[in-house]
């Protein structure tokens, strides 16, 4: 892989094809389809570091910061990578079925009250700052907590007895 770089407009292509497909065009004409943007740090950092890798994992292409991509391939960028990165935050837990796992959570999120299943402690991360958690449910989906000590005092007991 070359050290690649925002291009100016024109040299580098990304477009989306009738089958909702990301088509990158590189500066020596080189066509990858099937690509995917990646970010390198999804929480500390979402708007610097995107990687657009082809279908078998491979970079094709390097942004520092996504502000520098020229449209419309920016536009292009933030639609697949929001359609990717589904991850509620959790701004409240309800109640818990229990205090060994596996066991059922019903949590209020930024996009609704949602039940989940917590296969096991491991499963809740400490993820950037020491108040920051990644809770990981049995179908994969991750749950956000920004900052576990904002939560309420219902929802900072449950946490306490996982963590």
């Amino acid at each position: 892989m070359s050290d690649l770089t925002p291009m100016p407009q024109g040299e580098c292509t990304l477009e989306r094809t009738a089958f909702g497909e990301l088509v990158w065009t590189g500066p020596q004409g080189q066509r990858v389809a099937g690509v995917v943007p990646v970010r390198a740090f999804p929480i500390q950092a979402p708007q610097d570091g995107i990687s657009l890798v082809d279908p078998e994992g491979h970079e094709v292409a390097w942004f520092a910061q996504l502000a520098t991509i020229p449209q419309p391939a920016r536009g292009l960028m933030e639609e697949e990578l929001a359609r990717r990165e589904f991850m509620p935050v959790i701004q409240r837990i309800a109640s818990v079925s229990g205090f060994s796992t596996p066991c059922t959570w019903t949590v209020d999120t930024d996009r609704g009250r949602t039940e989940f299943v917590l296969r096991g402690d491991e499963d809740i991360r400490r993820i950037g700052s020491a108040h920051a958690l990644l809770i990981a449910d049995a179908h994969g989906i991750h749950y956000l907590v920004p900052d576990q000590f904002a939560l309420d005092a219902h929802s900072k007991r449950v946490l306490d007895r996982f963590l």
